[in-house]
């Protein structure tokens, strides 16, 4: 399955993105790309060139966005529809007071009986 998705490139502590169109089995790091279809720099937000025609092109063929890819182009305006959650859930933090004063409560009760 082909894929649409970020691949990093320039040095430490200084990220520039490319957009790649790539084989969905290829890991980001490979440097195993079909085709260059823009360039993202994050530390300059204006700085993003997308090919928005060959990215229309290639999704019309089946591939696949990434999550950030899709966010990315629906912020640009090439394409239409709702955000996606990228950040991972939060946990709800279970508190120590409620586990321990359940099985206190339940002893008093067998002790009373």
């Amino acid at each position: 399955m082909l894929m649409i998705r970020l691949q990093r490139t320039g040095r430490k502590h200084e990220p520039t993105f490319r957009l790649v169109l790539t084989d969905s089995k290829n890991s980001t790091k490979s440097g195993k790309y079909l085709e260059i279809l823009g360039s993202y720099d994050p530390r300059h937000k204006d700085l993003a060139i997308i090919h928005a025609d060959k990215v229309k092109h290639w999704v019309s063929k089946g591939a696949q966005l990434s999550d950030t890819v899709h966010n990315m182009l629906i912020t640009k305006k090439i394409i239409t529809g709702k955000k996606i959650n990228v950040l991972p859930r939060k946990t709800p933090i279970k508190k120590e007071e409620t586990v321990a004063a359940t099985p206190v409560a339940a002893a008093t009760e067998v002790v009373a009986a």
